[in-house]
């Protein structure tokens, strides 16, 4: 029985990897070829570096990223806060509420806030389709994460210190940021790390709300519709290197939270 389950574990992982390690190593083909090795080469990430469109869309992409996920990280936070804080029959319905943009498929979302900008642009000519409409749809579609990482923490919080924190002198606002904030800082940053990858990953979204400015994956998709270049395969695995930093980042976090806790 083991024996089978490490064959199984083993082809699973060799399925599910095994087109990303292809990817990486004909990122360095010298080849156009997508079949035939012709060889060690750096060139296709020079071409990425000296091609304008792409640098032009990861600069988008990656203010887009971190606006929108500042946005996302303080008004999840503010969210969680007041979920929290909110009578129990009303903190399911607020959570479901919550919820459900995660479970609304991508296409909905993108057609409907596409449908919102169109209308607010059409009646006041502001929130014309661009970079300000990617960031708070980005901002939109990421909040439920930021929510669901930082609710965790605050209810391991217990409501004693806050209230300690009040009757010593603090105010609201200090009493949150001196004793609630640092115990609640790893569900913020790891809602905020969530929020960065997924608005770096985000097409569906993003091609709806985007008008005429290019982030990453509408690049990748337009740059596939015409002659395929290895350079796709060279900017797809930057991206999944920085996609993989993150992951260890955040696992890194949670294993030092872990060990925090057994001490």
């Amino acid at each position: 029985m083991k024996l089978f389950s490490k064959i199984y574990q083993f082809i699973f992982f060799l399925f599910l990897y095994s087109p990303i390690a292809i990817l990486i190593i004909y990122s360095f083909n010298d080849s156009k070829s997508r079949v035939v090795w012709g060889g060690f080469t750096f060139k296709w990430y020079i071409k990425l570096i000296n091609n304008a469109e792409i640098l032009s869309a990861f600069s988008n992409t990656i203010i887009i990223a971190v606006v929108s996920s500042v946005i996302a990280t303080v008004l999840g936070t503010l969210a969680a806060v007041g979920i929290v804080n909110t009578k129990s029959i009303f903190k399911k319905i607020l959570i479901n509420i919550t919820n459900l943009p995660m479970l609304n498929p991508e296409i909905v979302t993108g057609i409907s806030m596409m449908l919102l900008f169109v209308f607010i642009y059409s009646k006041t000519g502001f929130l014309k389709p661009g970079l300000l409409t990617l960031i708070l749809s980005h901002a939109t579609f990421c909040l439920p994460y930021v929510v669901l990482s930082v609710l965790p923490k605050l209810r391991q919080i217990d409501s004693s210190i806050y209230e300690a924190a009040q009757d010593l002198g603090c105010n609201h606002f200090q009493a949150f940021f001196k004793v609630v904030m640092p115990q609640i800082t790893s569900g913020v940053v790891t809602g905020f790390m969530m929020s960065f990858t997924m608005s770096i990953d985000d097409f569906l979204i993003s091609y709806f709300t985007s008008g005429t400015v290019q982030t990453l994956p509408l690049t990748i998709y337009s740059m596939t519709r015409r002659m395929i270049s290895p350079e796709i395969n060279a900017l797809s695995t930057v991206l999944f290197a920085i996609m993989f930093a993150l992951v260890i980042v955040i696992n890194i976090r949670k294993d030092k939270e872990k060990m925090k806790k057994l001490n």
